[in-house]
């Protein structure tokens, strides 16, 4: 979720509902080298909590002093990604990268529980490749040297985001009776109906939505009602998108600043706003808004224009953000 759960992003979330929120991965190189964008990163805020604050690496001396900075920001918990499946972080021996050496991943997990009082959680993938989808053995060492929680999304790397996910392994691992932490499953969870499918069928302690959140927050209050009644809630009207869209614009500019806030921006309206007949034109007045002014008028003309327009409930688009939505 680089370059997505920013504050702005995770305040839409807890807002409409998201129980824990995680910030984007930061390096540990960053940290120590005192990077500013690293740095911001850490801008963690109490409406958000519980928050995590997530880092990644691949040097046990550096992830070790990383969490050493990131416990004086005083978050609920520090979460290492071991996940990420990105080439350039690969390369560098981090995220999926270290799931080719499993006892350099086990010695990086364990630099940063001794270096921190905070509970530390990890984020996974299943394994490098088909041939070593060794999550099991991964959980339980892991689990070993004291990670309080483990995060698995049901793909290998050599996968990244195609194919289906495969949540019969994550089920393996929530029950090992060895296992006695919390396990949380991740992976096309894109529906209320398949949340608690999932949820009964494998046996979660919970469940980690990432890319069916950009662009519609909403998932989070509709799995909760889901699972308390059984019933589905209606789709989220045109006012309450714009609604969420000025949230997040607010959220941006103020944390980001008029320029840089409003150019963030440019990527989620069109998240927030699909499935609008004729929408080109707003959206080509959104992105092109110099002012904070002008991006309110043109949600202003959004609303007008649609005003009454049920939105068809459209299949969330799992997409994958680092291929078409990086900045």
């Amino acid at each position: 979720m680089e370059d997505v759960s920013d504050p702005p992003f995770r305040a839409v979330c807890k807002d409409k509902g998201a129980d824990l929120v995680y910030t984007e991965f930061i390096s540990s190189e960053g940290l120590i080298r005192d990077a500013i964008k690293c740095r911001k990163k850490l801008d963690i805020f109490d409406q958000e909590r519980p928050v995590g604050i997530q880092i990644f690496g691949g040097d046990e001396d550096s992830l070790a002093q990383a969490a050493g900075i990131v416990e004086v920001t005083h978050p609920d918990l520090l979460d290492i990604n071991f996940g990420c499946p990105v080439k350039g972080i690969v390369g560098r021996g981090a995220g999926a990268g270290v799931l080719k050496d499993i006892k350099r991943m086990v010695r990086l997990a364990e630099a940063c529980v001794r270096a921190t009082h905070l509970p530390v959680t990890v984020k996974t993938r299943l394994g490098w490749d088909e041939q070593s989808q060794n999550i099991e053995e991964v959980a339980e060492r892991l689990q070993d040297v004291g990670i309080s929680a483990l995060a698995i999304h049901g793909r290998t790397r050599s996968q990244m985001y195609k194919g289906t996910a495969d949540w019969e392994l994550i089920g393996k691992v929530k029950n090992n009776p060895r296992i006695h932490i919390p396990i949380f499953g991740n992976g096309d969870i894109d529906s209320p109906q398949k949340a608690l499918e999932y949820r009964k069928r494998y046996g979660v302690d919970g469940i980690m939505i990432g890319r069916a959140a950009i662009g519609y927050p909403w998932i989070f209050r509709e799995i909760k009602h889901y699972i308390v009644t059984g019933e589905p809630l209606p789709a989220p009207t045109v006012e309450e998108r714009v609604a969420v869209c000025r949230q997040h614009l607010h959220g941006s500019i103020g944390w980001k600043g008029p320029v840089a806030g409003l150019y963030e921006m440019r990527k989620h309206y069109i998240n927030y706003l699909k499935g609008l007949p004729g929408f080109k034109e707003f959206r080509t007045r959104l992105v092109m808004a110099a002012t904070p002014e002008a991006a309110e008028e043109a949600l202003d003309r959004v609303q007008d224009a649609y005003r009454g327009y049920e939105v068809p409930r459209v299949p969330i688009e799992l997409i994958n953000y680092h291929e078409k939505c990086a900045v």
